[in-house]
């Protein structure tokens, strides 16, 4: 475990400006973190094809490759990694994109310190229930192989406050707009209707959608 521990404070930082870079870079060791910063997206791939990391911070607006597409995939082929977004504006439709790869958290620049080190705390944590979780996964198989995991007996990590509130919001929105229709607002939203049954179920649990 505290190995573990140790591996989650490892940080990729994706971002071009060598001020920021370098900035973030020195504030991520005042807190304990291990940084490598990285000024493009296609260096930072290679840096991942060596090394482990944890977390990725990443700003969307990288010279060449995007950092959205970056993040992509990341999400394709290192999915234990603990995505955080940096951005300098908002921005509506990527915000759903980074709903659908399941970032940690999508963060303004400038953002205080105290804000980005909750998310990576939360991502942090995230990362290390995933590997809990894996090797439950694994010691179970082991123990009954013919159960099956893809059934969902193992619910996902919950996503960070922020960005369960985007998601929430973006779903009761399309739901509005098809009328009730789920299919549409699937297929609006980008997820599986089992997915979006799931979260309408949660949303009227916890009151944000009221019984039909």
């Amino acid at each position: 475990m505290t190995s573990r521990r140790s591996d989650s404070e490892r940080v990729l930082i994706v971002e071009d400006e060598r001020r920021l870079r370098e900035m973030l870079h020195a504030s991520l060791q005042e807190i304990g973190m291990t940084p490598t910063g990285a000024p493009t997206a296609e260096s930072a791939l290679k840096l991942l094809e060596k090394t482990n990391f944890a977390i990725a911070l990443v700003d969307l607006n990288l010279p060449g490759m995007s950092g959205m597409e970056f993040c992509e995939i990341v999400h394709r082929r290192w999915p234990a990694v603990q995505m955080i977004i940096l951005t300098g504006f908002g921005d509506m439709e990527a915000a759903k994109r980074a709903i659908r790869l399941d970032v940690v958290d999508f963060l303004t620049k400038p953002c205080g310190m105290d804000e980005l080190e909750t998310a990576l705390g939360r991502a942090r944590q995230r990362w290390i229930d995933q590997g809990i979780a894996e090797a439950q996964r694994v010691e179970s198989s082991d123990a009954h192989p013919a159960r099956s995991f893809a059934s969902g007996d193992f619910a996902p990590p919950h996503t960070v406050a922020s960005v369960e509130v985007m998601e929430r919001q973006l779903i009761l929105d399309a739901l509005e707009r098809h009328r009730g229709n789920r299919e549409a607002t699937a297929a609006e939203v980008g997820i599986s209707v089992r997915k979006l049954y799931y979260r309408l179920q949660q949303y009227q649990r916890d009151g944000s959608l009221p019984p039909k």
